[in-house]
């Protein structure tokens, strides 16, 4: 169920993300202060939550101010007994490209633990972490986190119906590519209430957590916070469902 449980919360981080092509909207989708919970359902049961929150930062890099976006995620009810995670990242982004200049995270799950860093050198096209030293492709490559938040903010008013976009993400010990759809749009219903939406089918591998014909979609805010409301993808038993809980602090008006 761990594998699950961090695939989908994956998804709903990393796969938010159409294109680094996009250009940026003038102002970011978001301000310091907002924060957005979702749960994590296995058929009916809730099996993890977790909250994303902008944070203030004195930390600056390269003499330039940033965000700091931390991200916090655990299992739940009977998840929590029988395998308890405990996840901490944080990212700290330019508060003008939105690019990482940092990240770190504090994993804890069950008897595991691992402590991970990495510095990002978008110019000189490299990411330093724990790991060693890693070349990236461009001069946007971004972690867990960061990707969430760049993604929201991207210009997305010329994308059409089936355009497939990448986005450059560091993980562990590798730089990856990650290619989603646009589906169209779609009205939902979430805890805010019926929204309307854009959907998007990010790419997937099959293997032990997925089938071969296994589909993930994901549902974001068709307004100017471009916030992901859900995600839902069936893996080898049953499917499971990432659905927003709540929104505090929004920039804009939900839906509007």
């Amino acid at each position: 169920m761990i594998k699950i449980v961090s695939s989908v919360l994956l998804c709903v981080i990393t796969l938010s993300g159409f294109a680094q092509e996009l250009p940026l909207k003038k102002d970011p989708a978001f301000n310091e202060g907002e924060v957005l919970t979702y749960r994590l359902r296995y058929g009916i049961i809730t099996a993890a939550e977790a909250t994303l929150k902008v944070l203030p930062s004195d930390m600056k890099f390269d003499n330039k101010p940033t965000y700091r976006l931390s991200v916090d995620a655990q299992t739940s009810g009977t998840f929590d007994i029988f395998y308890k995670i405990r996840d901490h990242y944080d990212s700290y982004i330019d508060k003008t490209d939105l690019t990482p200049y940092f990240y770190q995270e504090n994993i804890r799950e069950a008897s595991y633990r691992r402590q991970d860093k990495a510095r990002f050198y978008q110019d000189a096209k490299k990411v330093v972490a724990n790991r060693g030293t890693f070349t990236t492709p461009t001069t946007q490559t971004f972690d867990l986190v960061s990707a969430y938040y760049f993604a929201r903010s991207l210009d997305i008013s010329k994308l059409n119906i089936n355009d497939t976009f990448k986005l450059n993400y560091f993980l562990g010990e590798e730089i990856s590519s990650l290619e989603i759809e646009y589906i169209g749009k779609e009205v939902i219903k979430t805890k805010l209430g019926e929204i309307r939406c854009l959907k998007f089918s990010p790419s997937i591998k099959p293997g032990r957590v997925f089938r071969k014909d296994s589909k993930l979609y994901l549902w974001i805010t068709d307004d100017n916070n471009r916030v992901p409301v859900k995600a839902q993808v069936e893996i080898l038993v049953g499917a499971v469902t990432l659905e927003i809980k709540s929104a505090e602090g929004l920039k804009y008006p939900i839906g509007k």
